[in-house]
């Protein structure tokens, strides 16, 4: 009897967590990882960090070059090879390999597919610009930071304001660029309420950041060299020479759909919890397929390197023959822009207003640490409990050090069914260096009661 063979299609966090861990279970089964890219199993997240200079090499964002796969775990990792079909009546893939364009067919008897997302990229005259980049994988991130040495521009135009724009508006500023942010929305950072996320504009317009909100992305011009030149807004034109686009992702569903598998959330690939596709023996895992939501009780479309790797694992334990679930997303996200710390949770006032929940909220200032403490720092907490029974719907936190990581506190809390008033009783620690007496998260729940 010939041994099992798997078949894993992408090779960053969710494919090869998965991958690791049949392996794990299963020394002599054959597995076979297809990637498009050059590298595997790095940390995307990192891109911004490494494009500012804090992180020295983008080889530091790498956790597992495809050559330790293949030597110390026998998992036959194939890069620059890019699958174009799935096959499910005979179980199979078309592949192409990158560096011939020569195309073969590869057999499996599970398969995982793992094509992660793809940033958008808006269809507008001059995108074509050179200059121009989104970035998703880490060689995009590699690409982005060579362009830079290459060309030293002065002026960046970055398109969009959420966590990638964000970030990268830090990196550029801490490159001496002349940075400027626009986005179609009234505010930044739409997983926040606007009551939250205004400070944060405000912030970086006195770090130096020309921020322009309800702009919308008009096209690009070009120099005669064929270079970017400017952005042009249904309000204004924005000289650069560096343009970053930070307007969200899509996830690398196509290829699923192609052959039938059904989509879910946001075109995103549908699961059930044990990450099974609507076809046996497919399942799928990281950016590209979706998630249950624990509070909206129904699927979603939130792409982040956390679910993508705990993803990877439910799958890898499923597929080895195990038994268990992913049990789902609060839509968790933590960033900060220089010494502004940002994080959110759970339900926003926006989202529980679309789902019919009546709730109360409250917002509170409080000092990150004692207020006689050296380096103690402004922050701002906000919590959503349910009307009827206080239960805790989300929360949402800015401030400057040790502020943003008391979002942890919220999604245990969350995750745990608890009220207002059982996070008030918590036993939290305390010390001056640490939090105040009354820890903000507890003083915000306080409010709520």
């Amino acid at each position: 009897m010939s041994k099992q063979k798997l078949i894993v299609i992408g090779g960053d966090a969710a494919g090869m967590s998965a991958a690791s861990k049949i392996r794990r279970e299963h020394p002599d089964r054959e597995i076979i990882v297809f990637e498009r890219q050059n590298h595997t199993s790095y940390a995307a997240c990192g891109i911004p960090y490494f494009i500012a200079g804090q992180v020295s090499s983008a080889e530091n964002l790498v956790a597992r070059e495809p050559e330790v796969f293949r030597k110390k775990q026998h998992i036959d990792v194939r890069t620059q090879q890019e699958v174009t079909e799935i096959d499910t009546g005979n179980h199979r893939v078309r592949v192409t390999d990158l560096s011939n364009r020569k195309t073969y067919w590869e057999e499996w008897d599970t398969l995982l597919i793992a094509t992660g997302a793809s940033p958008i990229v808006p269809d507008v005259e001059g995108m074509d610009a050179e200059g121009i980049f989104a970035l998703s994988t880490l060689q995009s991130g590699i690409n982005t930071f060579r362009y830079m040495q290459a060309e030293r521009p002065k002026k960046a135009v970055i398109v969009g304001g959420g966590y990638i724009g964000i970030e990268m508006a830090e990196a550029l500023l801490e490159r001496n660029m002349q940075v400027s942010l626009i986005d179609m929305a009234p505010q930044l950072m739409t997983t926040l309420d606007e009551d939250m996320a205004g400070p944060i504009a405000d912030y970086m317009r006195d770090k130096g950041i020309a921020v322009f909100l309800g702009e919308k992305l008009s096209h690009f011009e070009k120099d005669r060299e064929g270079k970017i030149k400017a952005v042009v807004t249904d309000k204004q034109t924005l000289e650069a020479d560096l343009v970053i686009l930070g307007m969200g992702v899509k996830p690398n569903s196509k290829l699923a759909a192609g052959d039938g598998i059904r989509l879910g959330a946001a075109d995103a690939v549908g699961v059930n919890k044990k990450l099974e596709t609507s076809h046996p023996g497919i399942w799928a895992a990281g950016d590209c397929a979706d998630s249950f939501h624990i509070l909206k009780k129904q699927q979603v479309f939130i792409p982040l390197g956390t679910t993508a790797n705990k993803h990877g694992m439910v799958a890898g334990i499923n597929i080895s023959g195990g038994n268990t679930e992913f049990p789902g997303v609060l839509g968790t996200a933590i960033t900060k822009f220089l010494d502004l710390e940002i994080s959110r949770t759970g339900l926003s006032e926006k989202e529980a207003k679309k789902m019919g929940i009546t709730y109360r909220s409250n917002t509170i200032e409080s000092p990150t640490f004692s207020g006689y403490y050296p380096g103690t720092g402004k922050m701002a907490v906000k919590l959503l409990v349910e009307e009827k029974t206080g239960r805790l719907l989300g929360g949402q936190i800015t401030g400057k050090v040790a502020a943003a990581k008391r979002i942890d506190t919220i999604v245990a809390a969350i995750s745990a069914g608890m009220t207002a008033k059982d996070i008030v009783d918590l036993d939290l620690s305390y010390a001056p260096p640490f939090s105040p007496v009354w820890d903000p998260v507890q003083t915000a729940a306080r409010t709520l009661l």
